[in-house]
């Protein structure tokens, strides 16, 4: 029997599904044909930024409504995915969530069936949200690192990441993402949603496989640039009671990126050396992460793991001066892309 002669299920019904990307490649069309498994191809739109591979052309081929970012606008994601969601509810405005994801990620089998059935059972929740796998940890230590990070704790959650259900009256409630944010900006559409008392929930299911493809050390620098961004402009917005959101983060990348660093090497002329043993801060820093993460994970993977969270905190400092640089000078800033 043939899938037009199929009753449609609930998940078809009502969700849509927005995904964006810009020369995602072989794993665009992982996405886009996970999310064909589970929903109708109707209620699918792909947005893109600027492509230069067939990203487009395979997606319209495929029958999936495209939209194409106008060049003269600066590209974020945030844009893209408030584009993505009001072309659908305009065109189908019967759908009650939208399904965000990200071009590089694949939808786990039945997660938009469980993911419903979460909103539909709690009936103040705005976002759900799963665990975000990545597809190939082993590939280098970068994605295994992506692999830790999205291991996120399980119950109510102050934010979501790129992948999740939402509630399309929630997200008309606070008008959508903030479109001029280059990052960060799902945890700020989070902080919006609470205010109007919605709830953000983290459940115990898989929800998408992620493919970081982050092979190099400058890949992974400048994706943690981009968090000290995020970190620099959530504070900048947000940063007053009672939310303080991003506060700590930022203060931490201030101290441990830039301020030691700083302090150390302007004494050293005149410590004979001695301002480098400041640098054992840092020694014991690593050894608090890592005896934290050792409940989760194997000794070597905490070890690892606290190495890249210790040293993670220069290029977020990076981050953190370029915004408020871009935010003095009045410029635009870019995106900062790492893959």
């Amino acid at each position: 029997m043939s899938k037009d002669l199929v009753e449609p299920t609930a998940a078809e019904q009502t969700i849509g599904l927005v995904a964006i990307g810009r020369n995602e490649g072989d794993r665009l069309k992982a996405c886009l044909n996970s999310a064909i498994a589970q929903l109708s191809i109707d209620h699918i739109v792909y947005v893109d930024s600027g492509s230069t591979d067939d990203s487009v052309a395979w997606a319209m081929n495929l029958g999936i409504t495209v939209l194409t970012l106008d060049l003269s606008i600066p590209f974020t994601a945030a844009r893209a995915r408030n584009s993505g969601y009001k072309s659908l509810h305009t065109d189908y405005p019967q759908l009650q969530f939208i399904q965000f994801i990200d071009g590089d990620c694949q939808l786990a089998t039945d997660w938009c069936t469980t993911a419903l059935a979460t909103l539909v059972a709690h009936q103040d929740v705005a976002v759900v949200c799963g665990r975000r796998r990545e597809k190939y940890p082993e590939q280098s230590v970068f994605n295994q690192l992506c692999d830790m990070e999205w291991n996120t704790p399980i119950g109510e959650a102050l934010a979501c990441g790129g992948d999740a259900l939402i509630r399309v009256s929630a997200l008309q409630q606070v008008d959508g993402y903030r479109g001029s944010l280059i990052a960060g900006e799902e945890p700020e559409l989070c902080l919006r949603l609470r205010r109007h008392h919605w709830r953000i929930l983290r459940i115990d299911a898989d929800m998408t496989w992620h493919d970081a493809q982050i092979t190099h050390f400058s890949q992974w620098w400048q994706r943690t640039v981009r968090a000290g961004h995020a970190y620099a402009e959530g504070a900048w917005l947000h940063g007053a009671p009672p939310e303080h959101h991003w506060v700590r983060e930022s203060l931490r990348s201030w101290i441990w990126g830039f301020i030691l660093p700083i302090t150390i090497l302007a004494t050293l002329p005149g410590s004979n050396g001695w301002s480098l043993s400041g640098g054992l801060v840092y020694v014991f820093l690593a050894a608090k992460i890592c005896w934290n993460q050792h409940s989760n994970r194997s000794w070597p993977a905490s070890i690892q793991y606290a190495l890249f969270c210790v040293l993670g905190k220069i290029p977020e400092a990076q981050g953190q001066l370029q915004f408020h640089w871009h935010r003095i000078t009045g410029r635009m800033p870019k995106i900062v892309e790492y893959k």
